[in-house]
């Protein structure tokens, strides 16, 4: 895996000929830059859209949320085996969204992320704590205790497949961001916790994204971090001039 990797979650947005626009505008400009690993997750009916738009651009496509059951009666879930046929190779699990709106718990996030796995996709898995947290100064246990919870029972070797994606909840979608000390602070504490599960080694390879509202004009500054080894973008992934100056951004980052 990339030491850089920049991730676009369109969250609900774009419709499949919109998908197919966007690729063409920015097919050309990601395929020029090269470097940094570039993922865009897209809604469940883009994926095959996005999987062609993508074709020789070295740009993976990823889905939003994943069933931890392979089949079932599950209305409206989709499986691991569903996402790779649709031409998915990521999954992003545990978004502050999916959390807040859907219910979404630790545990669930937990056996999304291994189901996921053994299916061969790789994994973001997303993390962060409430302003609540962080204005009663326990940023720190918060995200440790859900980076164990999100990883327990996966091993040393599908770990390679994992990203972890820091996103301060109270930044989400807020235009409010982390400073960048404030941002390689957390996910060195996500690091550390890493490293007392699977020691130095495996930490230090990990990806670790930061998904507080990174954009085109902040992405240098949080990318030159040594925590931060890249994004996951919202509202930038949308728009291909923004998203493509931040694989920009991280690219010039990748060969620090």
């Amino acid at each position: 895996m990339k030491k850089t990797v920049i991730a676009g979650n369109w969250k609900m947005n774009m419709t499949r000929a919109e998908t197919k626009a966007f690729f063409r505008e920015i097919a050309p400009q990601i395929r020029a830059k090269g470097g940094c690993g570039v993922v865009v997750c897209v809604p469940f009916t883009d994926l095959a859209a996005a999987a062609r738009g993508a074709r020789g651009t070295g740009i993976k496509i990823g889905a939003q949320n994943v069933h931890y059951e392979k089949k079932g009666a599950y209305t409206g879930e989709i499986s691991a085996e569903m996402l790779r046929e649709a031409g998915a190779s990521y999954v992003i699990v545990g978004h502050s969204e999916r959390r807040q709106y859907f219910g979404e718990t630790d545990e669930t996030v937990n056996l999304r992320a291994k189901a996921a796995l053994a299916a061969g996709l790789k994994v973001i898995i997303c993390l962060g704590e409430m302003l609540d947290a962080r204005e009663k100064g326990v940023t720190d246990e918060v995200v440790s205790m859900q980076t164990k919870l999100a990883l327990r029972g996966v091993s040393e070797k599908e770990l390679r497949s994992v990203i972890i994606a820091y996103e301060p909840v109270w930044a989400i979608g807020t235009g409010l961001t982390a400073t960048p000390e404030q941002a390689d602070e957390t996910c060195g504490v996500i690091r550390a916790t890493v490293a007392s599960l699977y020691g130095k080694k495996a930490a230090k390879k990990l990806v670790i994204q930061y998904g507080g509202s990174m954009n085109e004009k902040n992405a240098a500054d949080l990318l030159r971090m040594p925590n931060v080894n890249g994004g996951l973008i919202g509202g930038a992934s949308l728009k291909p001039a923004a998203f493509s100056a931040i694989v920009a951004a991280a690219n010039e980052n990748e060969k620090r």
